[in-house]
């Protein structure tokens, strides 16, 4: 039997918790289970676990094979080191990673502010642009009464010959 060692979803809809657990590769991901290594719980910050490192190394040697998602929680329980020195010759003591949890999103008003001071410089050439198109939209503005004028003429000219 391969056995493999993943999660297994437990919890409600939208409050997901994780039993790490080893199973046969071949069963579904909440088929019945051979061993249960331990609970795993995302939504907390940072999330938790406890991993019964002794078995999960065990089942490693074993020949178990980690999906991503657990060995990812295994190396931060700590078995994998000890399993890469285990299959070396080597003995060291399951020691869990202190995970630190993650920093609170923040507002991007400082990049903003950065921005407006990196545009600082942009914003006078653009003042000296502003300029020029203003002065070339002065004249057209004038052109557009003088063609209505034209207009009214040939309107006026039209009623008096009729």
């Amino acid at each position: 039997m391969p056995a493999k060692i993943r999660l297994k979803k437990v919890g409600r809809k939208g409050q997901p918790s994780y039993r790490v657990v080893v199973l046969d590769g071949r069963k579904p991901r909440d088929a019945k289970v051979v061993a249960d290594l331990g609970p795993y719980d995302p939504k907390t910050n940072p999330p938790t676990f406890e991993i019964d490192g002794e078995a999960a190394l065990k089942w490693l040697l074993d020949g178990a094979k980690p999906t991503r998602a657990a060995r990812n929680i295994l190396s931060n329980a700590g078995v994998l080191a000890a399993w890469d020195a285990a299959t070396r010759g080597e003995t060291v003591a399951i020691e869990a990673k202190e995970l630190k949890p993650d920093a609170p999103k923040k507002q991007p008003a400082a990049p903003v502010a950065e921005a407006a001071d990196a545009e600082t410089p942009a914003s006078d050439e653009a003042e000296e642009t502003d300029e020029a198109p203003v002065a070339e939209e002065a004249p057209a503005a004038e052109e557009a009464p003088a063609a209505e004028e034209d207009e009214d003429a040939s309107d006026a000219e039209k009623s008096e010959a009729s």
